[in-house]
């Protein structure tokens, strides 16, 4: 269900330790204070409760504070189809932007919090500050390069290469937040992993079992602990040096 009645909370980009991941890092002091006053709060969204969801208007781009959240679309026959997971630190709504109307679903997998940024403001404001235009561009390419490597790994790829990208690239977005390099806790179900890599859910329990016994990870539930990461990248490229 939607989060009709979202919490509302005062909030400072110029205080925030997300900030460098959220904004660009070259801003004076004048130039925060005003991003601070362009955002002006938080919403937080319960487990299970979409943020927005496909059709309805865009207003905003959201930077995700603290949680974790997947994006998806209704496939032919009526199924969820996962087309990504957005952590804290990364902007989703960018979707909207096109026909300003939203695309997809994005839903909350743990309790979180987003900073709510409009975008009629964001644009407003690019136009006096081209660091900030400029950062939004970046934004907006890495979501691009994000698919195309989706479309990369949906196309070329076996169950084994697909789970291990998804976890290598899974354990690095959440290293550079400052997070364990080798350790990582699945916010997502096996079912919601093989939604995103086209993979049953059957294949993706049986892929896990095969790392594991391989000494790749330890799985321990939704706790996983990655023993050996050239393994994985061995898995991906062969030839790729360790």
């Amino acid at each position: 269900m939607r989060d009709m009645n979202p919490q509302t909370l005062k909030v400072a980009c110029s205080t925030c330790n997300l900030r460098e991941l959220c904004m660009p890092i070259d801003l004076s002091k004048e130039e925060l204070d005003r991003i601070d006053d362009l955002v002006g709060a938080r919403r937080k969204i319960k487990r299970g409760t979409t943020l927005f969801r496909n059709g309805e208007k865009f207003t905003s781009l959201y930077a995700i504070r603290t949680g974790f959240f997947k994006t998806c679309v209704a496939s032919e026959d009526g199924r969820d189809q996962v087309t990504g997971f957005q952590m804290a630190g990364e902007v989703v709504g960018l979707d909207g932007i096109v026909n300003d109307h939203h695309t997809c679903d994005a839903v909350a997998l743990e309790d979180a919090e987003v900073c709510v940024m409009p975008f009629d403001r964001i644009e407003e404001f690019s136009r006096e500050v081209h660091s900030l235009q400029h950062h939004v561009h970046k934004i907006m390419s890495r979501e691009i390069v994000r698919e195309h490597g989706v479309m990369l790994l949906l196309g070329s790829m076996r169950a084994e290469e697909r789970l291990a990208t998804f976890l290598l690239n899974l354990v690095q977005r959440l290293h550079t937040r400052g997070f364990s390099q080798s350790e990582l806790i699945l916010r997502m179900t096996r079912e919601e992993i093989g939604s995103f890599l086209g993979l049953k859910l059957e294949t993706v329990s049986r892929t896990f079992s095969r790392f594991v016994e391989d000494g790749i990870v330890e799985v321990k539930q939704r706790h996983v602990r990655i023993l050996n990461p050239g393994a994985l990248r061995d898995i991906i490229n062969p030839k790729a040096p360790i």
